[in-house]
This record gives structure tokens, C-alpha cells and sequence, in this order.
């Protein structure tokens, strides 16, 4: 199990989900989901939380997609 602890963005006054996907390949997936037209706020690329991707869901709440060997050789915890 892995637990990705973030702090809110300043001024935050409502509650958020964010929710976090482990993939085989995050940038593997990256490609196929962007071929498929899912437009992604972040392309796989070393950000706060470690290496992955983000895009929001229907609803708007924020997803990170990351895999297990990127995280640890190009950004992880």
C-alpha cells in the first residue's frame, strides 16, 4: 500500500478527494489515454508528490496515475 499525504492549497475551504492509481507504465498509460483524448493537466513529469501523471475525473477531482519503478528512479519518495 502506498499513502500520498498532501497538505490543502492555501485559501482552501472545501473538501477534496484526490485519488491515485498505480499503473504497469505511467507513461505508457499517459500516451494511450492521450491518443484516446483524455486530456491530462500534467503530463508524466516529476511533481510534488513524486513522478506521475494528472488529470481530473467527470466530476472534477484530481487523479494521479504513477507506477512503482518511475516513482522510485525519477522522483519518488
Amino acid at each position: 500500500m502506498t499513502l500520498f499525504l498532501s497538505e490543502p492549497a492555501e485559501g482552501s475551504v472545501s473538501a477534496t478527494c484526490t485519488l491515485a492509481f498505480e499503473v504497469d507504465d505511467v507513461e505508457a498509460m499517459h500516451r494511450t489515454l492521450a491518443a484516446r483524448g483524455v486530456e491530462f493537466e500534467k503530463a508524466p513529469q516529476k511533481l510534488f508528490w513524486g513522478y506521475g501523471a494528472e488529470l481530473r475525473d467527470p466530476d472534477g477531482y484530481l487523479v494521479y496515475l504513477w507506477d512503482e519503478k518511475s516513482m522510485r528512479e525519477k522522483g519518488g519518495a
